[in-house]
């Protein structure tokens, strides 16, 4: 049993994993780095510690600073949430020799499965369905242009270390093609250190549909279903949903034993996500592999009724899982939206500053995960989602009629947030429907819902 386990993390997740702890009655360790002093994270725990300045790299960030305070503070285990030092592989090499327990994979796992280009040979080699593509990194344009001659347009260039739509272009045609080749290498290179790029077919239209699960030390694994993550901008999730309704149960079936032949492949150990896009014709191909807690955890909780932060620090402790599949059951529909502290209207900057006041909705079907409050001042040196905002219900039309009630009820000032546009998504009638791709946000609606708002606000 964990004694005190340091959370490697900052608002919101921090807050969630902070809560599950207490629940267990296991001591918490916040971090916080010199803007973050007043968060919520570091006076929800038991102990707060500051590891540095506000740049992360300096705090959140810095592998030395986050050992230091479990070890000052005498933590028996490390969660480090999602981004961050969440899947980096050195950071966890350095826990397991330090004797740290790190809740979430091995460190090999995760160097196997970060590093994009190998994680598509893992699963070729394991008979796992991959989307064509480069079969090793593609290191000059020479190369480039060889391998869209085989695989054709449209076609996306990807970092092999990526993740959070860092160094990812989409070339339509060849004419783009040497250009964004080398903007994804100089944004690699400044991102990742490294010009490490692969290309793959681009599967369009698409849904993005990624399976959930969780793993234990003694080989068996379980799926939680799945969900639809394909209202996205710039590859950045905006809207999920649990489970992909409008999926046939046939593919929903092949879906989660190809995720979990893929977990067994590779020894798997503790929660994770496995990606595939989904054509129209239902063929899947394997996308990535998340080595971590995901985002919109949150939604997969609800219709399974499993607590995914738990299980993680079950795991770590070396419990086996006491569920079987069979007793795994998916009941409702559950939605996440992402409220982010950004201005649609003007390229989704980002906003930051005092919040004035702020409500946040309630009610019996609908569940907040956030890390802010009223009086709280928004530092602006980090991610830009402020709130996770969840409705359930018993189908899918009950979940958006919640959702709409809990969006109307959001009151967020002294900074600018993306409710508008969240509104507008909800209520939008291909939403509402499910129909929709991986584009369709980015090349459907966002180009007249933003003329019509400019219009709205005298801009144009």
């Amino acid at each position: 049993m964990f004694r005190k386990v340091l959370v490697a993390n900052r608002g919101e997740i921090a807050v969630r994993i902070i809560r599950a702890l207490r629940e267990m009655n296991i001591i918490s360790v916040a971090v916080y780095s010199t803007a973050d002093k007043e968060a919520m994270h570091t006076q929800l725990a038991d102990e707060a510690i500051c590891i540095g300045p506000a740049k992360s790299l300096d705090s959140y960030q810095n592998p030395v600073a986050i050992l230091s305070a479990a070890m000052a503070t005498g933590c028996d285990a490390i969660h480090p949430g999602y981004g961050f030092l969440s899947e980096r592989s050195d950071f966890v090499a350095m826990c397991e020799e330090l004797g740290i327990q790190f809740i979430g994979p091995q460190s090999q796992t995760i160097e196997l499965m970060g590093n994009k280009q190998n994680a598509r040979q893992t699963m070729i080699a394991s008979g796992i369905p991959v989307t064509p593509g480069s079969e090793g990194l593609v290191h000059t344009w020479q190369e480039a242009t060889t391998i869209a001659d085989q695989i054709g347009f449209p076609l996306m260039i990807k970092a092999a270390d990526g993740g959070g739509g860092k160094g990812m272009r989409r070339v339509e045609n060849a004419d783009d093609f040497k250009k964004l080749f080398e903007q994804a290498q100089i944004e690699t290179q400044n991102v990742y250190g490294n010009q490490d790029l692969y290309i793959e077919k681009i599967i369009y239209p698409a849904r993005h549909i990624e399976i959930q699960l969780i793993a234990d030390h003694y080989g068996k694994v379980l799926h939680l279903g799945e969900r639809d993550c394909s209202l996205q901008r710039r590859n950045q999730k905006v809207i999920e949903i649990a489970p992909a309704v409008t999926l046939p149960e046939a593919t929903k079936e092949a879906l989660w034993q190809t995720a979990v032949k893929a977990a067994q492949a590779i020894e798997y150990q503790n929660a994770g996500t496995i990606e595939f896009l989904v054509d129209d014709d239902h063929n899947f191909y394997f996308m990535e592999m998340n080595t971590r807690l995901q985002v919109e955890h949150p939604i997969t909780e609800l219709i399974t009724g499993i607590d995914i932060v738990k299980e993680q620090i079950k795991i770590a402790m070396g419990q086996p899982l006491a569920l079987n599949q069979q007793d795994i059951h998916f009941t409702g529909v559950a939605i996440e939206c992402r409220l982010n502290a950004e201005d649609s209207n003007y390229d989704f900057r980002a906003s930051s500053g005092h919040i004035d006041r702020l409500i946040l909705p309630a009610g019996p079907h609908v569940r907040i995960e956030s890390g802010i409050y009223s009086d709280y001042f928004l530092p602006p040196y980090y991610d830009s989602m402020i709130a996770k905002i969840i409705s359930y219900g018993h189908d899918l039309n009950d979940a958006m009629l919640i959702m709409e009630r809990a969006l109307s009820e959001v009151v967020v000032e002294g900074i600018t947030t993306n409710i508008d546009l969240l509104q507008a998504l909800i209520m939008n009638d291909e939403v509402q429907t499910l129909n929709f791709h991986t584009k369709w946000l980015e090349e459907s609606f966002l180009p007249q819902w933003l003329k019509r708002e400019e219009g709205l606000n005298g801009i144009i």
